[in-house]
């Protein structure tokens, strides 16, 4: 059985998410990226905008299962950044039974650095 990691923090927008495991060792950032790419769009939205809609709602779905892998092996997750992307996920994750145990928080936060995205992870659970 896979262990259960205390800590991580996800700065997330709909294309791409940066994944930060709170530890005292020195971060470690692992990134995950949605399918629903620039070319994707463009190609989906030739063939019309339904079809476009349906496309990007398939892709962004695989992308937050992707996130939900993660998300169930760790206890505290926060999940941050300017899109409405970590409402969507927030949502999802609350809907499934398997995550009731874990504690997720949702902050808002601008575009950050990746030296800002470490300081706000390593502040957010070292407050705690």
């Amino acid at each position: 059985m896979a262990t259960t990691r205390n800590k991580i923090g996800i700065w997330m927008d709909h294309s791409i998410a940066h994944l930060m495991e709170y530890s005292n060792h020195p971060f470690e950032v692992k990134t995950i990226e949605s399918d629903f790419t620039q070319q994707e769009k463009i190609d989906s939205l030739l063939k019309g905008e339904a079809h476009l809609h349906s496309k990007e709602q398939q892709l962004q779905s695989k992308y937050y299962k992707k996130l939900m892998a993660v998300v169930k092996k760790y206890k505290e997750v926060i999940l941050f950044g300017p899109t409405d992307a970590k409402e969507e996920l927030f949502n999802v994750i609350t809907a499934d039974n398997r995550f009731q145990n874990i504690k997720i928080q949702v902050k808002q936060t601008d575009k950050m650095t990746a030296q800002q995205k470490h300081n706000f992870v390593k502040e957010f659970f070292s407050n705690k």
